[in-house]
């Protein structure tokens, strides 16, 4: 019965963002028929003209087929959320400046568009929240009378591997009753057949000890690498003592910024869940937020900064993204600001017109930091100074 009331299979809130556009293409691929519904109207054009208004491993070509086919479709006009079955919500959720979490983020997303929810329909709750959220959607949803099923599924992907990731990895569903979870696992098996059920609650906070675990571990090595830098030994050279053939260090990842719109902000969400009593948490963002700093000291014993221009390689917040959200190579840009003589930024995926070509900077840099590990970098031609905390270069690691 439910299936005869839309005319299309799913919605998405916030659909042409990172994580709405691969998961609408994702599901168009498998045959659904998907409405992308967004505030920003640019994006929304030219998905409509089959294109990717961002970088995703092999997005572009699934883009073009599923928008020529009718499948997947754009637009700024909220009442296609009426439109589907299934209505998924994907906004960010930030912390803001005080690294209070936005509990308001979905609601609000959700109240632009209420009047346009229909009796029966499924609203799946993807974007990362702060736990209690969910249950939260719940009441404003049943206040406004909407006489909607809300399930959290949250999305577990990583940017760049999204169209790999979203057919391979097992999703996590979560509702009050089986029945609701039985729709939102119906849904996620036209993508893949492990699913994982929780309670809401329980789902919520998988999602934010997997950030955080990954920021801690960032933060780990951030930490070993400046123990072993600061008594001149070549923190590489001890991982790869550490990982080889050894199956319980093979997660120790090399040193470097741990940045993004996720890892650093879920941390802070989880903190203040436990009412900012997450030591643990607080000390990993010490280490990964003052690794920039970190650098420039250490560069300051070795170089007169003052008199030097020194080039910044890499923008992005990770090796072969173009997305420069929360990237601490900017936090590395304004501690040089006023240290260096010159600052030059440049980034072979990022687009700013503040950025100058990888050929002008190596031309004119005295001193180069590699601060996103684009593979680009691995073989500079170059006799200017190259400082590698990641280990990019294969040259060491010590600064």
């Amino acid at each position: 019965m439910r299936a005869h009331q839309f005319s299309r299979d799913a919605v998405i809130v916030g659909g042409c963002g990172r994580v709405g556009l691969p998961l609408g293409i994702a599901l168009a691929s498998r045959g659904l028929s998907v409405t992308l519904y967004d505030i920003n109207a640019a994006a929304v054009a030219t998905v409509n003209d089959g294109v990717m208004p961002f970088d995703e491993e092999g997005a572009a070509p699934l883009l073009t087929e599923v928008v020529g086919a009718g499948r997947l479709v754009a637009t700024t006009d909220p009442a296609s959320v009426g439109t589907a079955e299934h209505v998924v919500v994907v906004v960010g959720t930030p912390v803001d400046e005080h690294l209070n979490p936005d509990l308001g983020a979905v609601p609000r997303a959700l109240e632009r568009c209420a009047d346009h929810l229909v009796a029966g329909q499924l609203v799946i709750l993807r974007s990362t929240v702060y736990p209690g959220v969910t249950a939260l959607t719940e009441k404003l949803l049943a206040s406004l009378g909407a006489g909607v099923d809300v399930a959290f599924c949250p999305e577990r992907i990583a940017e760049g591997k999204a169209l790999t990731e979203l057919f391979d990895l097992p999703q996590i569903v979560s509702a009050r009753t089986p029945d609701v979870v039985g729709r939102a696992e119906k849904f996620f098996r036209n993508l893949t057949d492990q699913i994982v059920p929780l309670e809401p609650e329980e789902a919520e906070l998988a999602k934010l000890f997997t950030n955080t675990w990954r920021y801690i571990k960032f933060a780990t090595a951030n930490q070993f690498w400046m123990m072993a830098n600061d008594f001149g030994l070549d923190f590489a050279r001890i991982r790869h003592a550490i990982t080889f053939d050894y199956p319980r260090a093979a997660d120790l990842p090399m040193p470097g910024f741990a940045a993004g719109p996720c890892l650093f902000k879920d941390t802070m969400q989880l903190a203040a869940f436990n009412r900012n009593n997450f030591v643990l948490g607080h000390s990993a963002m010490l280490i990964n937020e003052g690794l920039p700093l970190y650098l420039v000291s250490r560069l300051e014993d070795s170089y007169d900064l003052s008199s030097m221009t020194v080039g910044i390689l890499g923008m992005a917040f990770k090796g072969g993204s173009d997305d420069p959200r929360e990237s601490l190579a900017y936090k590395l840009r304004k501690i040089l600001s006023l240290k260096a003589r010159e600052t030059l930024c440049t980034d072979p995926h990022v687009k700013d017109e503040r950025f100058v070509p990888l050929d002008d900077v190596l031309a004119k840099a005295d001193l180069l930091v590699i601060a996103c590990p684009h593979q680009e970098y691995t073989a500079l031609d170059t006799q200017t100074p190259v400082v590698d905390m990641w280990g990019l270069t294969g040259q060491g690691v010590r600064v």
